[in-house]
């Protein structure tokens, strides 16, 4: 699936099942949530916080997969709410770092 057809499938989603888009400064919250979702199960895997009792059983991969999914589909949400393709978006976003960053990288200062 490419970027604009997701694009077009949560359109077509929340027209259909959602009533209709919350408000950008909702979606906002939304996705800051979301991201917060990630970051603890983030912090389980790779960090220095082991797993609660409750959440023993849980696979963390499909838990981070989730979240991941969770803050694609917000993004989504917004960029259809803001009359944004995200596709011509990432290819300016490549652009500007291949552009800014060709050597950043390889090149690291002593």
């Amino acid at each position: 699936m490419t970027i604009s057809e997701a694009q077009q499938k949560v359109d077509e989603w929340i027209k259909f099942y959602g009533g209709g888009y919350f408000s950008e400064l909702t979606n906002l919250g939304i996705l800051t949530e979301e991201v917060g979702e990630m970051a603890r199960w983030m912090v389980r895997k790779y960090g220095d916080q082991s797993l609660k009792p409750s959440e023993q059983g849980i696979d963390i991969k499909e838990a981070i997969q989730d979240e991941m999914t969770d803050i694609l589909w917000v993004l989504l949400c917004l960029a259809n709410q803001m009359d944004i393709d995200l596709t011509q978006g990432i290819e300016k976003n490549i652009q500007k770092k291949t552009t800014r960053d060709h050597d950043r990288h390889t090149k690291r200062n002593p």
